[in-house]
């Protein structure tokens, strides 16, 4: 398996320049028009939990409510943990916020993993430097801190595509946690915009192959007709590697 990940990996990391420019649009549509810290986080958390499929609206109801009477404390990352960490059982890093989002109503491991992704991005990443908002958020990755990639069934599917099992958010980041770095996981986050793009049908049952009507339905991916026969012709790089690494039954 370890084998199969590895060529996996280096596609995505050879390629990080495709997904780099989604989510940097991506970013700068749902931050840009607000100001203020407290703004751009509270947009950043209804954009991440209305990711779900299926969001629990009165759970999350309460969550807003919760966020809306500490409006003060949104400035600083310091500010935000006390708010969704009031006794302070979670560390002050990115493994600790991802946990302390975990608790919050109405959201789930996938979206809590996916809202710490997104603030490592802003803060850490090479993405334009008015999009931060926080000016004391950690800088880089400890030794005892970790990311999780926001598994979804776009991932699980990849996953069982390559090795059909029970996969889940928890099976697959032990996997990954295992073998790469936090900053080799963070490369990880790619393989939903290649899986996304790569995989027709819905449920557990998916036609692995180029489906441009989900490239053209992600708002933030490059329409010039020369990107989208490059990024097809990757995909279909991407799909050889899939199908060779694939694990016969």
């Amino acid at each position: 398996m370890k084998d199969a990940l590895d060529r996996i990996f280096q596609f995505l990391l050879d390629n990080r320049y495709f997904n780099k420019e989604v989510q940097t649009r991506h970013y700068c549509n749902v931050l840009s028009p607000h100001h203020g810290a407290s703004e751009k986080v509270i947009a950043l958390l209804y954009h991440v939990a209305n990711t779900q499929s299926q969001p629990s609206i009165n759970m999350l109801a309460s969550f807003y409510q919760m966020i809306y009477t500490n409006t003060s404390k949104m400035d600083s990352f310091t500010g935000f943990m006390s708010a969704v960490d009031e006794y302070h059982k979670r560390p002050r890093n990115y493994k600790g916020l991802c946990h302390a989002m975990r608790d919050q109503s109405g959201w789930g491991d996938k979206t809590a993993a996916l809202f710490t992704k997104a603030i490592y991005h802003i803060h850490n990443g090479d993405y334009p430097s008015d999009l931060k908002f926080w000016g004391d958020i950690p800088e880089g990755l400890e030794q005892e801190d970790m990311l999780y990639l926001p598994v979804d069934r776009v991932i699980i599917s990849a996953f069982n595509f390559i090795s059909p099992q029970n996969w889940s958010f928890s099976k697959i980041n032990n996997l990954l946690n295992t073998h790469y770095s936090n900053e080799e996981v963070e490369v990880w986050d790619d393989l939903w915009f290649w899986g996304f793009i790569t995989q027709v049908g819905g449920g557990t049952e998916r036609e692995m192959r180029w489906n441009p009507n989900k490239y053209w339905m992600l708002v933030g991916t490059n329409k010039d007709p020369q990107i989208i026969s490059s990024i097809q012709k990757k995909s279909s790089v991407f799909l050889e590697i899939l199908e060779k690494v694939r694990l016969k039954p």
